[in-house]
């Protein structure tokens, strides 16, 4: 049993239905709200084995025109929403074994070198480290443990992507040495392998699932 916690509800109710899941729709810089959801999603299912952060937020903004309202909004979403997530989850989370914390992050966390990304790759980066951290703290009881994709084709990127006749024949493709964009699915078998007892040896690592961007 799932729960999807989304602000928007349409799209939460998708997930959560496609998988006979739960659904609540929140926003995600509501303290109070997100801490209220997550709970209500325990109490639904009985309790919390894993926790996968997927919402994202993304700017180009440049340094000069990254005005602080940008700046907190993207560290709210990236950032502060998982850690209180992880923190409302983390009562039920100890009391199930083998339990899981997935994050996701992004390739600029591990080699920020897009312009305009400064905020983007700060609330990353500092998510990543974070992940690291709760792994070292929560351990051996639960794991933690941060997904890096690269570009991906999801509603995030898509006006990105659209700009381009051939999102694989863009110029930032070069960077990746599979040469092409990710599917979303790809991305998914990442996370389903670090909530799986198939990677019960593995917490600490930001996986870097990136077409080879981040070597390249």
């Amino acid at each position: 049993m799932t729960a999807w916690l989304d602000a928007r509800g349409a799209e939460a109710e998708s997930g959560a239905g496609a998988v006979g899941g739960y659904s609540h729709r929140v926003d995600l810089l509501d303290v109070a709200a997100t801490m209220s959801a997550v709970e209500a999603s325990a109490k639904a299912m009985g309790g919390i084995d894993g926790v996968v952060n997927c919402a994202g937020l993304g700017s180009g903004a440049p340094l000069e025109n990254l005005d602080i309202e940008i700046w907190s909004k993207m560290i709210g979403v990236n950032l502060t929403a998982p850690y209180v997530i992880c923190r409302a989850a983390l009562p039920w989370l100890r009391k199930r074994h083998g339990a899981t914390i997935v994050n996701i992050a992004s390739a600029q966390a591990l080699l920020p070198n897009a312009p305009g990304a400064a905020a983007y790759a700060a609330s990353k980066g500092g998510l990543t480290t974070f992940t690291k951290a709760l792994a070292a703290e929560l351990a051996p009881h639960i794991r933690a443990n941060v997904v890096c994709p690269g570009i991906v084709d999801t509603p995030m990127t898509r006006s990105i992507l659209e700009r381009y006749q051939d999102p694989n024949s863009a110029p930032f493709i070069a960077q990746y040495a599979m040469k092409r964009v990710a599917r979303p699915e790809e991305i998914a078998t990442a996370v389903l392998y670090l909530t799986s007892d198939e990677s019960s040896y593995v917490t600490g690592i930001a996986m870097a699932v990136d077409g080879g961007r981040t070597f390249h």
